[in-house]
Formats: structure tokens, sequence, C-alpha cells
């Protein structure tokens, strides 16, 4: 009998260390899916377009259930063919990584004839075009709204994608631009004449030579004006 019962019992701790390092289910291949095509999306949003997103979670269906899933992208930019990366932070930590195919139909904007250097881009200015967004080369300006009254900072060859380096805001200063600068106080407002050392968009810190020689720091006002820093 006694026999019997050390059996029974060495049977029964087997059993209960067995399940305690049972390997914890397996993580929803359905889950991950959703959640990283609801993560792309969000990140499809700074687009207009419609996306279109297909994700390879495959590889995944190994890991351990994750009660809490984050979703990031390693490059930080959407491209068409992509790695998604996927951190689990609990219950037992783990990261790895998925594949998706993105697609975003849309239009953008190219010049409809060759543009100068310093010519003020217009409506008449410009064609429009349909493709997938992220075929386009990176920096490629596609709300018009960001190219019509902008400046060709050099020259635009027709039918080509627009980028945001080629184009300078109509209030910006250039480098070596004689500006106003303008110092003010209580009560009063002091201006001179100086020569701007770095070029730069409303908003923008600058340092610029007086008629002196002296170089002070200012913000950009507008395309003639630099505010002094006091």
């Amino acid at each position: 009998m006694q026999k019997i019962l050390a059996l029974f019992l060495w049977m029964a701790a087997c059993g209960g260390a067995a399940h305690a390092n049972a390997v914890p289910g397996a993580q929803s291949i359905a889950q991950i899916t959703a959640q990283a095509q609801d993560f792309l999306r969000q990140q499809a949003d700074n687009y207009p377009g419609t996306p279109q997103i297909t994700i390879d979670a495959s590889r995944l269906d190994t890991m351990p259930a994750c009660t809490q899933l984050q979703f990031f992208l390693p490059g930080g930019r959407l491209r068409s063919t992509i790695s998604v990366g996927v951190r689990c932070t609990a219950p037992h930590p783990w990261t790895n990584y998925v594949q998706a195919t993105v697609g975003i139909q849309g239009s953008y904007y190219v010049p409809a004839r060759n543009i100068k250097p310093g010519e003020t881009l217009e409506p008449g200015n410009l064609d429009s075009r349909s493709a997938d967004l992220l075929t386009l080369p990176p920096g490629t300006v596609i709300d018009p709204g960001q190219i019509i009254g902008r400046i060709a900072t050099h020259r635009l060859i027709a039918d080509t994608p627009i980028k945001s380096n080629a184009l300078r805001n109509p209030q910006s200063i250039l480098r070596g631009q004689t500006v106003r600068l303008e110092a003010r106080g209580e009560g009063f407002v002091a201006s001179s004449e100086g020569r701007a050392l770095q070029g730069g968009a409303p908003g923008t810190q600058v340092q610029v030579r007086t008629a002196t020689g002296r170089i002070v720091t200012g913000t950009i006002v507008d395309g003639a004006t630099v505010s002094v820093i006091n």
C-alpha cells in the first residue's frame, strides 16, 4: 500500500512539474495581422489615397501568446515593401517582424513645362498624375498647397515629380540677402540694415551681419525682415 501511495505521489509531482514547464499558448496570427493592418493604415493617413495592405505574419505562429502588442517601423518611413516590428511587452516579452506590402493609389503634381529658377509656381504650371504614391522618389511633394505659390530654387523639368528641396517659401530669406533688422522694446522700435549669413523660412533663427560688422541673431519675420533677439 505504501509503495502504491509513493508511486501516486511521484506521478502527481511529475505532472505538476510538466504543467509548470508547459509552453505558453501560441500567439494568434489573425490578431497580429489585424492590428498590423490598423497600424499601417494610421501611417498611410498622411497620404491622399486609399491604402491596399497585405500582411504576412506566418513566421510568428510559434511566438508565445501576448496581451500587450506594440507595432513600429524600423526605418521610420512607409514603403511599398516593408518589415513591421511587433513587440510584446506582456506577459512574456519578445520582438519579431512581419512582412507587409503597401500600395497607396493617389494623385500628385508635376510641372506642365520646364520651370526656371526663381519662378513662382501657379496652378496653370501644374499637371496632375496618378500613381502608387509610395513608389515616388523620397521628398516628392504631393500636396498642391505645398507647391502653389512657392518659388523654384532650381530648374524643374516638365512631367517629373517635384521635390521639397526644389522649392522655397516666397517669404523666406536667402543667404547673403540684405535684410531689415528690427529691435523692439517697451515703447520703441529700432531698425537698421544687415546681410543674412544664413537662409530660412519665417520663424527660423538666423545670424545677420550688421553694417558695423557685428553679428546678431534674429528670427525671420518675412522675406525682408529679421527681428533681433535681445
